[in-house]
């Protein structure tokens, strides 16, 4: 049973960005599957690489886009991504430290960034993009 269950609704209107975020979807059902399954302390640390893998592929490409089209929240934008990479490495300390709260931590946390910045922030650019010619 999965935690987030991805529809239209979530898109942000550019097919590159959809199925990039489609992966942090999947490494949120991941962690609350093996949350319900009592398994948080043996994929704990995969999902933790997963999301510093997203983090350095998924915001490189999308600032990149941006970037290049002269977005004008640019760096707005980029300093929220930049809290991500901050929470994603406390994170990781945390697992490192032996945290046994790390699961639900990072599990709400990814929750809310879907809810807020994907939802919120990323679809603020879909206009924009669209005018450009991205889609």
């Amino acid at each position: 049973m999965a935690l987030f269950v991805w529809n239209d609704s979530y898109s942000v209107g550019v097919k590159e960005i959809d199925k990039q975020h489609l992966m942090l979807v999947d490494s949120l059902n991941e962690l609350f599957d093996a949350m319900r399954n009592r398994e948080a302390k043996e994929v704990i640390g995969g999902i933790l690489k997963s999301l510093s893998d997203y983090i350095d592929f998924h915001f490189s490409y999308e600032e990149n886009v941006m970037q290049k089209n002269g977005y004008p929240a640019f760096l707005d934008h980029k300093k929220k991504h930049q809290v991500f990479v901050e929470n994603v490495s406390g994170f990781i300390k945390k697992y490192e430290d032996g945290s046994l709260m790390v699961s639900m931590e990072v599990m709400n946390f990814l929750k809310d960034w879907l809810k807020t910045h994907i939802m919120g922030t990323d679809k603020e650019y879909t206009e924009f993009f669209h005018k450009k010619g991205i889609n």
